[in-house]
């Protein structure tokens, strides 16, 4: 329903459009219900120009004649036998206006009619392509109907008949046919050609009625190429039934090319012209008078010959219109041009000699469009005289004539003209500022959030820690994993015999990568309560940080983690590194300490550890805020105390401050004790050394 909508408001012209509103409003007031019927519904789907219109109502048409003739239509004609009204509305439209019939043949081309429904009506049509209806009542106005589906025959451009004894009964649509075929160049189907040659062979054309004659006659004189139809026609043998006098020969070829031509140039000027009298006109150009005069009274409507006959008086009235004083102005002529007749309009400018005349129609046809170019587009959109103004058009017309008029020379001058039509400004829109949040309320707000997500695990006490674990700039996370056994107050001293035997270099490398990012006033965390009692210690050695033991549960894995004191906001590693297992004479090293010299640091801690696990593998990690990359590791010594080491390069300088003893990772490495080297613990005056070999 959209889509025929939509045709019925953009494929129909304006004249045609007012036709159709102003049928509806006269069935509306009888009480009749009406459809848009015939060719029109034919030619708007396939894009074919529409010439003429024709509507069917349930009921009498005949009853509409006076409602019609008050709403400015001009009767042409009409018919009894088919209860049809022929109406010409302002524009030279052509509407028939027909009732909804059922048909019988009780002898060939004797066609007897009786009342029906739309759907009977469309049942007893010529052609499917022509058996299809559009509601133009309010409830379902854009509605199709179309019983016999049509549309698929506009599709494949074929020519089907809707009975199959069509051309027996109703001889007439053998010149249709052909009629069509030379119009819309489309095929016919198969079954429906070969009926068309039976009946052709069999001379059914002499069954043909005189008023079924008379329309097919007329119908030459509306087509868009009459002589090309003419010649068909001829050509068939159907024009010796016709009207034997008028052949292809009568016609003026050169004069109908000259006549398309202008009629095509007004067309684009917004002047819409029909061109039937004036075709007919020139088709039948060379007809002797008798024959003319004759040809005249066979045609259907009274009203079309009486347009033909007086296409001449036509001219002359627009002529003296044309030249008179009062439109001697462009804007005045230019007004002219678009109002008065167009049938007046294009025979004046076809035949006219005059050359007044035929300057104004030069002007019109090509010296006035060119203004249209020197519209200021640009300047109206600066000043909101935009197209979604109702006013718009209008506007845009009276800038028009102005300019063919010679006036709006400058920019000042079409400014000062485009300043009364100009909207107002809108005004500013507001805009509410809404209060920014404190930041320290905002970062609470995330902390709480954070906390709150985080809490919404397992429950178990190693998570809980684990999101305790953060610190500031100054705070380095090792990620280290420590056995969940008790650390006795003499690891410091152990820790300080091993690191008696490192080198100066490589506590100064140490202390250069860790210093800046210990913590410098820290004190020992103490665990979360557990089973086993725990032993605690604070070494005098150890200066800046302190290490908190973390348990994780026993049940999970067996491997621990040395983690960094508690600070919201620092993350723990998210894999736990291998820790040496300890053997009874010290620290087993990783077999990759062969490649790297590594620091002992003591790690003192103070907290409550759960009950003893076996000793994991080396762990090893990252120092946090250092540049080196190479991983650290934690070895345990014969007491269970974690021993950290740190593979570093030599510096190019010795250092002057001895190095501060801090917790750091190391890699794995092979144990100085499978070496036969003794742990010693780490003497407050380191002695210097070379540099570490690069290897």
């Amino acid at each position: 329903m959209p889509d025929y909508i939509y045709l019925l408001d953009n494929r129909l012209s304006t004249d045609q459009q007012h036709a159709l509103r102003q049928m509806r409003e006269a069935a509306r007031e009888a009480g009749l219900i009406l459809f848009l019927t015939g060719d029109a519904i034919r030619d708007l789907t396939s894009g074919h120009a529409v010439r003429g219109l024709e509507v069917s109502v349930h009921g009498n048409a005949l009853k509409l004649k006076k409602t019609i003739e008050k709403l400015g239509g001009k009767i042409w004609g009409e018919s009894e036998a088919l209860r049809s009204l022929y109406v010409c509305f302002p524009g030279t439209v052509r509407v028939d206006v027909i009732s909804t019939l059922r048909v019988e043949y009780p002898k060939p081309g004797k066609p007897v009619y009786h009342p029906a429904s739309i759907q009977e009506d469309l049942r007893r049509r010529d052609f499917t392509v022509n058996a299809m209806a559009i509601s133009l009542n309010e409830g379902s106005f854009g509605l199709l109907m179309d019983p016999l589906n049509g549309a698929a025959d506009i599709e494949t451009r074929t020519l089907r008949l809707v009975s199959n004894y069509g051309f027996l009964e109703e001889p007439s649509l053998l010149i249709r046919a052909t009629r069509y075929l030379a119009r819309l160049e489309w095929e016919l189907d198969p079954k429906t050609r070969t009926r068309y040659e039976n009946a052709k062979n069999e001379g059914v054309i002499e069954y043909l009625s005189a008023e079924a004659r008379s329309q097919e006659l007329e119908q030459i004189g509306h087509e868009d190429e009459g002589l090309k139809v003419l010649r068909a026609l001829e050509d068939e043998g159907w024009m010796k039934v016709l009207f034997p006098a008028w052949t292809s020969a009568k016609a003026d070829e050169e004069k109908l090319k000259a006549l398309h031509d202008l009629a095509v140039e007004l067309l684009l000027q917004g002047v819409h012209a029909d061109m039937s009298a004036a075709q007919i006109q020139l088709l039948t150009a060379k007809l002797a008078p008798k024959d003319l005069a004759s040809l005249k009274k066979l045609m259907l409507r009274p009203g079309f010959v009486e347009e033909w006959s007086n296409l001449d008086l036509l001219a002359a009235g627009f002529a003296k219109v044309l030249l008179a004083k009062g439109n001697a102005t462009p804007s005045a002529s230019y007004k002219l041009f678009t109002s008065y007749d167009p049938e007046a309009i294009l025979w004046l400018g076809f035949t006219s000699k005059d050359p007044a005349v035929q300057e104004r129609f030069n002007q019109f046809l090509k010296v006035w469009p060119e203004a249209r170019q020197r519209i200021p587009h640009a300047l109206m959109q600066e000043m909101r005289i935009t197209p979604e103004l109702a006013t718009y058009n209008e506007i845009v017309q009276a800038v028009f004539l102005e300019l063919i008029d010679g006036r709006l020379t400058t920019p000042e001058e079409i400014r000062a003209y485009l300043e009364p039509h100009s909207p107002p400004a809108p005004p500013p829109k507001e805009i509410i500022k809404r209060p920014r949040a404190k930041r320290g309320a905002d970062a609470k707000l995330k902390e709480q959030s954070y906390e709150d997500d985080e809490d919404s695990g397992d429950g178990s006490d190693v998570d809980e820690d684990l999101d305790d674990i953060g610190g500031d700039e100054d705070e380095i996370d090792l990620g280290l994993s420590i056995p969940k056994a008790d650390l006795d107050s003499d690891m410091a001293e152990e820790n300080e015999s091993a690191e008696d035997e490192l080198d100066d270099a490589e506590h100064a490398q140490v202390t250069a990568a860790v210093k800046p990012a210990v913590r410098k006033s820290a004190k020992p965390e103490v665990a979360k309560k557990s089973q086993s009692p725990v032993l605690t210690s604070t070494p005098k050695t150890v200066e800046k940080t302190v290490a908190k033991p973390t348990a994780e549960k026993p049940e999970k894995t067996k491997k621990t983690q040395l983690l960094s004191p508690p600070k919201p906001g620092l993350k723990p590693l998210s894999k736990p590194v291998p820790v040496a297992k300890s053997t009874a004479g010290g620290v087993k090293p990783h077999a990759s300490s062969a490649k790297a010299k590594h620091v002992l640091v003591a790690v003192p801690a103070k907290a409550k550890a759960t009950p003893a696990v076996k000793k994991s593998a080396p762990v090893a990690g990252v120092v946090k805020g250092s540049k080196s990359s190479k991983p650290i590791a934690v070895k345990f010594a014969a007491s269970g105390k974690p021993v950290v080491r740190v593979p570093v390069k030599a510096p190019a300088k010795a250092p002057t401050k001895p190095p501060v003893k801090t917790i750091a990772k190391a890699a794995p490495a092979k144990s100085q004790q499978a070496k036969g080297k003794p742990v010693h613990a780490a003497s407050s005056k380191v002695k210097p050394s070379k540099p570490a070999r690069k290897r």
